[in-house]
Order: structure tokens, then sequence, then C-alpha cells
């Protein structure tokens, strides 16, 4: 059975984008998906990378439209300045990581809820309330949001040297075996190297 490493974080507008698309691949491919998120400043720091406010304002311009064109390519509302944006995607990476190990919900659900909390409704994925909210609505106990706090803190930074040993850069990112992928533009090419077509 194929299987896929998921490297991402639930602040990301390209993680949003992404949407539900990673793990209908991963199905139809009959793959398993891990989800593993991650801290994109420190990865960025590892690896070359730079965050968003230090990026020369020509590429700031052109990651707006590259935004709104990705955002009505695949018909999914994005406000291009959230309310929220940048927080800390560490309490909501904290809920996915305590999510997957205790299983019972989607997964899947779970990240486009964060995601869309963000990019499309204006919410704070950094609070709790809102956290709890998206856990319950894919199905997961939403008291992860409080006892998983340890468990996540325990993997996070594990997720980091995993992607850096994998040659991950950027996020989101798909790693299959030897093969990798970076962006949401790269998910035909996932779908592609599996076998599948989307």
């Amino acid at each position: 059975m194929p299987h896929i490493d998921y490297y991402f974080t639930p602040l990301s507008p390209w993680t949003y984008l992404a949407g539900k698309r990673p793990a209908q691949i991963a199905a139809k491919a009959g793959a398993s998906l891990r989800y593993k998120p991650l801290d994109p400043t420190a990865l960025f720091a590892r690896t070359g990378g730079q965050v968003l406010a230090e990026r020369h304002d020509n590429r700031k311009a052109y990651r707006l439209q590259e935004l709104r064109r990705w955002s009505d390519r695949l018909d999914m509302p994005l406000t291009l300045r959230p309310a929220f944006f940048p927080t800390n995607p560490a309490p909501a990476s904290y809920a996915i990581i305590a999510a997957q190990e205790s299983g019972g919900g989607d997964m899947a659900e779970l990240l486009y809820g964060l995601t869309r909390a963000c990019w499309a409704e204006d919410r704070n994925i950094a609070d709790d309330d809102v956290i709890r909210d998206c856990l319950t609505a894919a199905g997961f106990d939403p008291a992860l949001a409080f006892s998983g706090m340890l468990q996540g803190a325990e993997i996070y930074p594990r997720n980091l040297e995993d992607a850096v040993a994998d040659g991950v850069f950027g996020v989101p990112f798909f790693v299959v075996g030897e093969e990798r992928f970076w962006g949401q533009d790269r998910l035909d090419f996932l779908a592609q190297h599996l076998g599948v077509t989307m």
C-alpha cells in the first residue's frame, strides 16, 4: 500500500486551497495518509525560505494575485487579508495531531474546517472555541483541544525534523517514498504518480 506524508500548517492559504483533495487522492489510490503539521517559520529557517513578512513587495503582490486566481479556479471563497492572519498555528496543529492519534473522526474535514475558519470565515484558529468547534464538526471529541496539548507539543517538533529529513522546504508538501510534491497546485502530479485521476 502506498503511503503519503502530508506536511502543512493550518495557517497556510495554500493548505486551505488544497481542501480535501489530498484525502480524496489517497482514498482513490488505496494509500494511507499521515497528517504532519509543522512550524513553517522554523522550516523556512532550516531550509532557506523566507516568512511572508520578510519577502519583497513584488513577491507579496504576486502571492495575492495567485491566491485570487486559485480561489476563482477552485470556486473556494477566500479572504485575501483575513482578520486573524498571522496567528499562532500551534494550538490548531496540536489538536490535529491529537485527533489523528485518537481517531474516530474525519481528518480531512478537521483540517479543511480549520483552514476555512481562517481564510473564509475570519475566525482565529488559535482560539480554543474555534478549535473545539472544528473538532466537533469533524466528529472528534472537542476536549482534545485541551487533553491533546501535551501529545501535540511532543509530536509537533518531530514533524519538523521529519520534514527536513524528507526534503521538505515549503507547505503544503506531499512525500511518497522518494517522490516529493510541493504545493496544492501539484496535487494532479501526486494523483498521477499514484495512478489515479481526479
